[in-house]
């Protein structure tokens, strides 16, 4: 068995993990992968079609270039009894802070708690796909990513066409309140997420790719936070329907990049 290490430049969320694990799920001879998320570093473990492997990867278009190949005697550790059962818990803690913050967005008039709830959903997504990683085939992946992505990307379309309609009518300025409690509570959820993700010490792709989208979160929820703080000081809609539209934006971007993975 060899152990070939590729450098994958443009490897830096866990959608690009997913296309390289669907891309190579079918290549005889692939026996695990390693992957190493803030390095860009890929290790392959196989037996013999290293010339199929590469071609595969480029493929993909993320830059890739084989750095080494030696003998390699076992396959890394992976504790995925562990994985699998922090990765529910953090799915669950998603989904409940994004029916949390949908409610919460609505009831207050906030895009910014809205936009953020759609942000955990897609995170949710994230986390769900992360539990198909092992034992399932590459065409119920596929299927998978494609009905996650779609929905995203049809939620992050509504959501910006309300900021526009918020943007030229006089919609009510959002309840600064709830906006500050709701996204400090979500910041919160988020901390234990990224508390339970790290506990693990995993290097396996999917957990830390985890640990960085919820990094991100809890930058988005501190934003929603500011958005509130702002609209208590200025009287104005303005913050909140910006960070709605930056946070939007992330989820259409992270919709675009799952939808890759069903092709």
């Amino acid at each position: 068995m060899k152990k070939s290490t590729f450098k994958v430049a443009q490897m830096d969320c866990s959608s690009e993990e997913q296309m390289i694990r669907m891309k190579l799920d079918d290549i005889e001879g692939v026996q695990s992968l390693s992957f190493d998320i803030p390095n860009r570093k890929l290790e392959i473990y196989h037996d013999d079609g290293l010339s199929e492997i590469e071609k595969a990867l480029n493929s993909l278009n993320l830059n890739s270039s084989l750095e080494s190949t030696e003998e390699a005697t076992e396959l890394p550790f992976s504790d995925e009894k562990t994985e699998k059962k922090i990765l529910r818990w953090v799915l669950g803690i998603n989904l409940t802070f994004f029916v949390v913050e949908m409610t919460g967005g609505w009831i207050a008039n906030s895009m910014g708690l809205i936009a953020d709830s759609l942000d955990m959903l897609a995170d949710a997504s994230v986390y769900g796909l992360s539990l198909f990683v092992v034992g399932t085939t590459a065409a119920r992946k596929k299927k998978v990513a494609k009905i996650s992505g779609y929905l995203q990307m049809g939620l992050a379309f509504l959501g910006f066409i309300e900021v526009i309609r918020r943007f030229l009518t006089s919609s009510e300025i959002p309840e600064f309140q709830w906006m500050i409690i709701i996204a400090s509570v979500a910041l919160a959820a988020n901390m234990v997420t990224l508390w339970l993700i790290n506990k693990a010490k995993s290097r396996e792709a999917h957990m830390q790719a985890s640990s960085i989208f919820t990094s991100n979160d809890i930058v988005v929820n501190g934003g929603v936070i500011v958005a509130g703080v702002l609209v208590y000081l200025s009287g104005s809609k303005w913050p909140d329907l910006i960070i709605g539209a930056i946070v939007f934006s992330f989820v259409m971007r992270g919709a675009v990049k799952i939808l890759k993975l069903s092709k």
